[in-house]
């Protein structure tokens, strides 16, 4: 009687206790200033020539209660909060009966997140389940409870919901889905709708149309049974053959929201802007992004990858001057995977890494002309370990050959050997100077790219190349303003020099071997297909590895990197290693059209010599293979050229 007796003193003290922290919670939100909830969240993104390319709930985009379909309304609520018009932020019995169920299940099966609670959590960019959020969440339900009226609070849930595909807002979804108004959803369209936001990624019907209707289905039935319609208005209404529309009006790009994802991830990053700007106050982003090399590279994507095919797709231009970031790519098709694979995703560069090897030999006494010898190999090392490399199609010349032709023919076994004879900390040291951070490891094979290595890092240590050497910071962000035009951010677009320009020269000329009619003997140059296709110059380097397939190319204007491959590691057919390079020069040339060749002029200390483009020995006008050449005055080769294998040990194959 006494333990009774004194749990129920403790219970009713515990009450009062509550009921005093509530009422205190709420006569403080009373006091403190009103939350201006139709700019919640209000991001407004500009392109480079300041035109408005998204607009996350906007006061333009704000619609009323009024201007929705009564059935929209209702599905919400029966859906998210039966209760909603009955409690005052939290509904507690909902709140005990999912405590119940979950701690019978050991984990958690139900939620009890009012219609409140979700506003308050989208008025924020981060979803962190910590306990200091879920105080900010709880704070900010009762500042929305004491300062706005019930309507008010779910015409501000619905204008700010997310709907999937970068849709924000009940109107942007009805537009999106069904381009119509809100106003005219009849129910089959809007219960479709209200399953959408539980996870967008899995229910929204351009995704998974039979998950879509399953939940569309548990809708309808929670509105039975809540008596907002009858079972058969659920059964016509559910029977509806709904026609999907699935466009935006940004040019109908499905990329761009790649593109936006990777603006908000950067913006997340940046320390002069307060977490309470991004949190609650309208933020104007402008950004790099060129609407019309977008629409080129997802128009090429769209052409040259089959719409069928499950292979995927990142890619990045880049201005090599500034860093700035002009359009990007992250998947083949952003409605059906939001996963960005140019900011999330690192795969092996295949020997997209030689260029940094090979200006590390040129910084190290070699040139355009220095040979090895290309044979089958076996590299040996101590405690007798051994290495074979090999070339693609099993191809070797079985003869010295240039590191011009090493680059046209992508030759495995001359990289091997530079690799050894350099030391791979030459090759680590470059490829840290341009800005590329992964840890490199200390092994033979490194020159031919078994490292995974995102997108952007490439396209900026390439950048670097474009760049005559000078290092740019890549970047999405050139400036954000708060809504009254107060500037809270604006890029430094550093360049730092951290490669010698005559020596980046030499090497720039040597990347357009790869597409050179004239290195054509015993083998073709990787990209000869493209030599009658491109109308500009530009230095052009491919990895290829079983998975992964790059092109990235450039010269003064643009850097321009494309990747292909599967999400999961399935080898690549034959045919598919296509795709890349087709995307890559019908992007880079649609591009450049129109203008002027953009290569680069040549350095004072550059001399031009005719070489045999095989071998590297210097040859006369007479001479029925020849190739002008650049190098640094005083190293040009001759018609006696050094070989440098009796420098690496090396044990040749039987």
């Amino acid at each position: 009687m006494k333990f009774r007796r004194l749990l129920v003193r403790l219970f009713t003290l515990l009450l009062i206790f509550g009921i005093l922290v509530v009422g205190g919670a709420y006569v403080y939100a009373k006091l403190m200033p009103k939350l201006e909830i139709n700019a919640m969240n209000s991001l407004v993104f500009y392109d480079s020539n300041g035109e408005v390319f998204f607009k996350g709930n906007e006061k333009k985009e704000w619609i009323s209660l009024t201007d929705m379909s009564p059935d929209i309304i209702d599905a919400t609520i029966s859906t998210e909060d039966k209760n909603f018009y009955k409690h005052k932020g939290f509904d507690i019995a909902r709140i005990l009966k999912a405590t119940y169920i979950n701690i019978k299940n050991m984990k958690t099966k139900q939620g009890a997140s009012t219609i409140t609670q979700q506003y308050a959590k989208n008025l924020f960019l981060d979803f962190d389940k910590t306990w200091k959020r879920k105080w900010e969440e709880a704070l900010y339900t009762i500042r929305l409870e004491a300062n706005y009226s019930k309507d008010e609070i779910l015409e501000g849930y619905l204008n700010t919901i997310n709907y999937g595909h970068g849709v924000y807002g009940i109107e942007n979804a009805s537009q999106f889905y069904f381009n119509k108004s809100a106003k005219e959803l009849n129910l089959a369209e809007a219960s479709m709708l209200v399953g959408i936001p539980k996870s967008p990624s899995n229910y929204s019907p351009l995704v998974n149309a039979k998950v879509a209707k399953e939940r569309q289905y548990s809708i309808l039935k929670l509105m039975v049974k809540n008596n907002y319609i009858t079972q058969e208005e659920m059964d016509t209404y559910y029977q509806q053959e709904l026609n999907y529309y699935g466009k935006k009006d940004t040019d109908n790009l499905t990329t761009v929201m790649y593109y936006h994802d990777a603006v908000v991830s950067e913006l997340q990053k940046i320390k002069n802007i307060p977490s309470s700007y991004i949190e609650t106050n309208g933020l104007k982003i402008y950004t790099n992004l060129d609407m019309n090399a977008q629409s080129i590279l997802e128009k090429n994507i769209n052409e040259e990858i089959p719409q069928e095919s499950q292979i995927q797709v990142s890619s990045v231009m880049m201005n090599p001057s500034n860093g700035r970031i002009i359009a990007l790519v992250g998947g083949k098709n952003y409605n059906f995977s939001q996963f960005n694979r140019a900011t999330s995703a690192k795969r092996q560069v295949g020997s997209t890494m030689k260029p940094y090897l090979y200006y590390a030999a040129l910084e190290n006494g070699f040139t355009s002309s220095s040979a090895f010898t290309s044979e089958q190999t076996t590299f040996t090392f101590a405690q007798n370990d051994s290495y074979s490399p090999r070339n693609y199609n099993d191809k070797y010349a079985n003869k010295p050959i240039s590191m011009a032709t090493a680059i046209a023919y992508s030759d495995n076994i001359y990289a091997v050997k530079t690799n050894l004879f350099l030391g791979s900390d030459a090759l680590k040291n470059v490829v840290k100077r341009v800005g590329i951070k992964e840890e490199l490891p200390d092994v033979a094979s490194l020159p031919l790219g078994t490292k995974e290595i995102g997108i952007i890092e490439m396209t900026q240590g390439y950048a670097a190349f474009a760049n005559l050497g000078n290092r740019v910071n890549p970047h999405l962000i050139q400036k954000v303003e708060d809504r009254d035009g107060n500037i809270l951010y604006e890029v430094d677009e550093e360049v730092e020099p951290v490669l010698n320009s005559s020596l980046t020269f030499i090497l720039n000329n040597m990347l357009t071997a790869t597409y050179d009619s004239a290195y054509i003997d015993y083998n073709y140059p990787t990209a000869i297909s493209l030599a009658s296709k491109l109308k500009h110059t530009y230095s052009l380097k491919s990895g290829t590895t079983d998975t992964d397939n790059w092109h990235i190319g450039f010269n003064k204007d643009i850097v321009t990197s494309v990747w292909v491959g599967y999400d999961n590691n399935k080898k690549l057919e034959t045919s598919e290693y296509k795709y890349g390079q087709e995307i890559w020069y019908k992007t880079i040339e649609a591009y450049e059209d129109g203008k002027e060749n953009a290569w680069y002029q040549v350095p004072n200390n550059i001399s031009s010599v005719l070489v045999d483009p095989i071998s590297g020995k210097a040859v006369d006008d007479n001479a029925k293979v020849k190739k002008l050449m650049y190098f640094i005055k005083g190293t040009e080769p001759t018609e006696v050229q050094e070989v440098f294998d009796e420098k690496v040990t090396t044990t040749k194959k039987n």
